[in-house]
Formats: C-alpha cells, sequence, structure tokens
C-alpha cells in the first residue's frame, strides 16, 4: 500500500468516525446493554489518541477505551460493495463499503 493510500484511508476513516456517515455503524449487544450509549459513541467519534502501538498502519482503524466501567473497543472493516468480500481498495471510497463496529472490550 502506498503512503498516499494509507493517508487517504485515515481521512476516510477519520470523517466516517467523526460523523457517523460513509460508514455503517454496528453497536454490538453488550454496547446496547449499556446505559450510557450516547457517552460511549460520543467518546468513538472525538477518539484521538493514536500511536504507532495501537495504529501500526496509520490508518485510523481501532480504537480502546474506557467509558464508565466499560472497555470499549471500535473498528473498521472494509468490504465490496456488496458486502460480500474484503474491498479491493480501502481507500476508494466507490468500491469500499466501510463498516464500523462497537463492541465492549469482551465481545471481541
Amino acid at each position: 500500500m502506498t503512503d498516499t493510500q494509507t493517508r487517504r484511508i485515515r481521512q476516510i476513516n477519520d470523517l466516517a468516525r467523526h460523523s457517523f456517515t460513509g460508514c455503517r455503524v454496528v453497536i454490538t449487544p453488550g454496547i446496547q446493554a449499556l446505559d450510557n450509549i450516547n457517552a460511549v459513541l460520543r467518546a468513538v467519534q472525538q477518539f484521538d489518541c493514536f500511536t504507532a502501538h495501537n495504529d501500526p498502519y496509520g490508518e485510523h482503524d481501532f480504537g480502546a477505551f474506557h467509558c464508565g466501567d466499560a472497555h470499549v473497543f471500535w473498528q473498521f472493516s472494509y468490504y465490496d460493495l456488496d458486502h460480500s468480500m474484503h474491498s479491493p481498495d480501502a481507500s476508494d471510497p466507490t468500491v469500499t463499503a466501510r463498516v464500523l463496529t462497537v463492541m465492549l472490550a469482551e465481545e471481541y
């Protein structure tokens, strides 16, 4: 993957995560059972603690944080437009369907 593609993926992921547009947002049963779902989703949108350790490819495609007593993970997956296979090019939104999954760490 080129640096240009990585930068583009990061830009698309950040925009999708901040706005919850350009992606499908999925929450797991564990997140749905929380009393503070809105706080969790806001924390996902505001997440900016990316480091070389938790973001080794520079795509901003995964995050982990605590919200109250919940240890939360979020991650992007990249599918083709039919959601049947992996995307042929995650840097190209015309061939990529992004899915942002928000889950409890124990659901990973």
